[in-house]
C-alpha cells in the first residue's frame, strides 16, 4: 500500500514518455483516458435509482503534488488532485457510459482501489448494481470493499490529510485495519465468493466520517453483515475480533487484561494467532470445534507488581485466553441473532459431510442459529519486551 500512490504516478509519468515516439491513434487513446481510483455507489431520490460517483485523477495536478511535497514535506497544497463525478441512473454500466456527457475522457478502471456503497444501498440489496463491476474485464478483483454509514460520494470528498487522493487514503485506512483485527479487510474476489456462497454470508468494513468543516476524517469503526446481498445488521471491534479469531484472519492486536491481584491492567500485544474449524456430524448433532493459538508479548502495564514471574505469566495467559473465549462469544451471538453464517459453518459442512449436506442445505436458517460450537483456546506469551520489572516498581 505505502508505494500505491508512487506506482500511480510513475504510470502515469510514463504514459506521457510513450506519448512522443507512439502513434496517432495511441497518442489520442491515452489522452483520453481518465484514471479512476475509488468508486461510490450512493441511493438516488428515484426510487430505484442509484448515484454513482467516480474519483479521478488529476496527472498535472497529482504530479505538482508530489514535487511539492518532497520539497516541503507537507501534506498538501491546497488543490485537489482528483476529480469526482457524480451520475444518477438505473443500472451502473449506463451510468458509467453516460459519463462520457460530462467528461470528454474514457473512465479507465484498472487502477480503481476502493468501491464504497452507502449504508442505506447495501441495506436493499447491491448486487444488481456491483454486477458490473463483477463482469467487467477493466475491474482487478483486488479492489478493496467498504460500507459507509454516510453517502459514499461525501466520503470520497474528505481531505485525504498526508495523501493526495482520498481513494488512496481510505483503500490505505481498511487496509492496514490488521494491525488491530478490529476490521476485517474485504476485497471483492472475498465479497464475490461469499455471495456466491449457499451459506457463507458476506462481510465488510464499516467507515464513517467524523468531525465538521476542514476537521473532518474517515474512520473505520466495525464489520457490515449481510444475509445474500442486503445488508442486516454490524459488528462492533470487539464482536469483529471474535469473527477474524473463527476465520482465521487475526494479524495482529491489543488485548487489555487485568492483573490477577487486581493492580491494575495488563496490555498483550497479539504477535501470531492461528484458527482451525473442524465441523463434526454424530446423529443429527452439529459441532464445530474451534481450535485457537495465539502467540503475545507484554506490551504494558498500569501498575507497579512485578508480573514476569512464571505464575503470573501462567495467569495472564489464562487471562487472555478467556478475553478471547468472550469475543468469540460475543461474535456468534449477534451472528445467531442475525441468522448470518458470518463465519462460512455451512461451507466447512458441506466440504466435509457433502451427502449429508444436501439435507442441510435446505434448512440452514433453522439449523445455524442452533450450532453447537465448542472452543479449545491455547495462549503463550512469548517475551516481556525489552524490561522484565515494572517502569514504576511497588513502593517499598
Amino acid at each position: 500500500m505505502k508505494n500505491r500512490m508512487g506506482f500511480i504516478i510513475k504510470t502515469m509519468v510514463c504514459f506521457m514518455l510513450i506519448l512522443p515516439i507512439s502513434g496517432c491513434w495511441s497518442r489520442h487513446e491515452l489522452n483520453s483516458l481518465s484514471f479512476v481510483v475509488g468508486v461510490g455507489l450512493d441511493k438516488a431520490e428515484k426510487p430505484g435509482e442509484i448515484q454513482l460517483t467516480t474519483q479521478v485523477v488529476k496527472p498535472g495536478e497529482l504530479k505538482s503534488a508530489s514535487a511539492k511535497n518532497k520539497s516541503s514535506g507537507s501534506g498538501g497544497n491546497g488543490t485537489n488532485a482528483y476529480w469526482n463525478i457524480k451520475r444518477t441512473g438505473y443500472v451502473a454500466s449506463e451510468i458509467i457510459r453516460d459519463f462520457s456527457h460530462e467528461s470528454s475522457h474514457k473512465l479507465y478502471f484498472p487502477h480503481n482501489q476502493v468501491l464504497i456503497i452507502e449504508r442505506k444501498l447495501a441495506e436493499e440489496g447491491i448486487q444488481k448494481y456491483i454486477d458490473t463491476f463483477i463482469r467487467d474485464n477493466e475491474t482487478r478483483f483486488n479492489v478493496l470493499i467498504a460500507v459507509s454509514e454516510d453517502r459514499a460520494s461525501e466520503v470520497l470528498d474528505v481531505s485525504p490529510g498526508l495523501e493526495k487522493l482520498p481513494a488512496i487514503n481510505i483503500a490505505k485506512l481498511v487496509e492496514t485495519q490488521n494491525v488491530t483485527s478490529e476490521s476485517p479487510t474485504v476485497r471483492l474476489i472475498d465479497f464475490i465468493r461469499r455471495l456466491m456462497s449457499k451459506t457463507t454470508a458476506p462481510i465488510a468494513p464499516l467507515i464513517r466520517v467524523t468531525g465538521d468543516g476542514n476537521e473532518k476524517t474517515v474512520e473505520v469503526f466495525g464489520t457490515a453483515v449481510f444475509k445474500h446481498d442486503k445488508l442486516v445488521g454490524e459488528l462492533n471491534k470487539r464482536e469483529t475480533r471474535g469473527l477474524l479469531w473463527v476465520i482465521n484472519k487475526v494479524k495482529g492486536g491489543m488485548i487489555d487484561v487485568a492483573v490477577p491481584s487486581g493492580d491494575g491492567t495488563v496490555s498483550l500485544e497479539i504477535m501470531r494467532a492461528k484458527s482451525k474449524m473442524t465441523p463434526v456430524i454424530q446423529d443429527d448433532t452439529i459441532l464445530i470445534k474451534l481450535d485457537i493459538k495465539a502467540e503475545g508479548i507484554i506490551n504494558s502495564q498500569s501498575g507497579s507488581e512485578d508480573i514476569t514471574s512464571p505464575v503470573h505469566v501462567a495467569s495472564l495467559e489464562k487471562e487472555l485466553s478467556a478475553e478471547i473465549r468472550k469475543e468469540i462469544i460475543a461474535a456468534l451471538k449477534t451472528a445467531r441473532d442475525l441468522n448470518s453464517d458470518i463465519f462460512g459453518f455451512g461451507d466447512s459442512i458441506y466440504w466435509k459431510y457433502p451427502s449429508k449436506w444436501k439435507k442441510l442445505k435446505m434448512k440452514w436458517d433453522e439449523v445455524f442459529p442452533d450450532i453447537e460450537v465448542a472452543l479449545n483456546i491455547d495462549t503463550t506469551l512469548r517475551s516481556t519486551g525489552n524490561i522484565s520489572a515494572p517502569a514504576v516498581p511497588a513502593k517499598e
